[in-house]
């Protein structure tokens, strides 16, 4: 699946980058991100529709716990190597172009 690749979705990519064995539930790594909440969730479902995150539910008591159960996301291989050619290419774009001289002109 192609995905447009926006900026929230680059800086979520980014902070699974951070740590990329490690597993986020949507509002630390909204948070990690630098995103508003409303905005993380709709990327990890495109995320994960797209093969790139797996994900599990908290197994938790919530009335225990005395907090709502959350779902944890965690890149997948192909999860992985998409985020490092997304962001490796943005960083290309980014760099700073080295001019070249004109061809004839010493």
């Amino acid at each position: 699946m192609a995905l447009r690749m926006t900026t929230p979705r680059l800086l979520a990519l980014q902070a699974f980058l951070d740590d990329p064995g490690r597993e986020w539930y949507g509002l630390e790594l909204a948070q990690h991100a630098g995103l508003e909440p409303g905005t993380i969730y709709p990327i990890l479902v495109a995320f994960e529709s797209a093969g790139w995150l797996s994900s599990r539910d908290d197994d938790i008591d919530p009335h225990v716990e005395g907090r709502p159960r959350r779902r944890y996301y965690l890149l997948t291989a192909e999860g992985l190597a998409a985020s490092r050619q997304w962001t490796e290419a943005v960083r290309r774009r980014r760099a700073p172009r080295v001019a070249r001289p004109a061809e004839g002109i010493a």
